[in-house]
């Protein structure tokens, strides 16, 4: 049991120190070219962090149901933006970008977070890949990350509609019954 009380006290401080860096996070929106900071757009209900790129096909076939969450759920208080892993920095960048967001109809933030750091901080290792954040007095906390939903290449074949179902939870001041689901699609390397 001694050797118990400092491990656990490890690892709290570590699990501390993990949320306080959440807070720390910017990226530049693609669309807009402001500088976006994590911790003033956790607000309302939550904020839904979509990993995604341009040249997965797993996230291109997840895009209309993107857009059908962010119909349902940004009148309940959601905010929602993709995170470009993979995007660089400039503004040639964020062109392609920017022409995505307006030519896809997602109407979202599109943050390109070109040193991963987005990626690193909340261990992402497929595309897409969501994450929930939600508000807290000690930062923002996440309540769901993982798989949007158990098929991504049929919709019409989906039977469990993951985020969907944790949003819903999130929406009634409850915990997501699965607040982890593995995630399926393009690896992403953060190394």
């Amino acid at each position: 049991m001694k050797k118990l009380i400092p491990l656990l006290f490890f690892l709290s401080v570590s699990f501390g120190v993990k949320s306080q860096s959440y807070t720390q996070l910017t990226a530049t929106d693609a669309v807009t070219g402001k500088t976006m900071e994590l911790s003033s757009m956790v607000k309302g209900k939550g904020l839904v962090l979509i990993f995604h790129t341009m040249e997965c096909p797993f996230a291109k076939m997840y895009e209309a149901r993107i857009k059908a969450l962010r119909a349902n759920f940004q009148n309940q208080g959601f905010t929602f933006a993709l995170v470009n892993p993979e995007a660089g920095n400039t503004e040639s960048d964020f062109l392609p970008l920017r022409n995505h967001i307006n030519q896809s109809g997602l109407n979202m933030s599109y943050l390109a977070d070109s040193a991963k750091e987005w990626a690193k901080a909340f261990g992402i290792t497929k595309i897409p890949e969501v994450v929930v954040l939600i508000p807290n007095t000690a930062g923002p906390k996440i309540a769901y990350r993982g798989a949007l939903d158990n098929n991504p290449q049929a919709e019409s074949a989906v039977s469990e509609r993951h985020l969907e179902r944790a949003m819903n939870q999130i929406a009634k001041g409850e915990s997501p019954a699965a607040s982890q689901v593995r995630p399926v699609g393009c690896n992403l390397r953060t190394y």
